[in-house]
């Protein structure tokens, strides 16, 4: 599997719509991209400015197509304004899973 992790800062009083974002972007997942095994969120418990994601892939091309998704392009035009910060995004390959 292929993975990413998101990192997500949004501005204080901005939590309600990061959450509806990335919501929508989940939702478009289970709706339209059959080879994401997994799209997780959450947003922190000690600080609820901090979201991560967690996505999981069959391989690079599912990646890729998510990636080059309508959805992701409308999610960072959605939340530019709300950001406290870069995103930090960190790619890997899963070497462990237990369901």
């Amino acid at each position: 599997m292929r993975t990413i992790t998101a990192i997500i800062r949004v501005k204080a009083g901005q939590e309600a719509g990061m959450r509806d974002a990335l919501q929508a972007v989940a939702d478009y997942v289970h709706a339209h991209e059959p080879d994401t095994m997994g799209f997780f969120i959450a947003q922190g418990d000690t600080d609820p400015c901090v979201f991560t994601t967690y996505e999981r892939f069959t391989d690079q091309a599912a990646m890729d197509r998510h990636n080059a998704s309508s959805a992701v392009a409308a999610f960072f035009d959605r939340v530019q304004p709300i950001l406290d910060g870069p995103v930090t995004l960190v790619t890997a390959l899963e070497t462990s899973a237990r369901p």
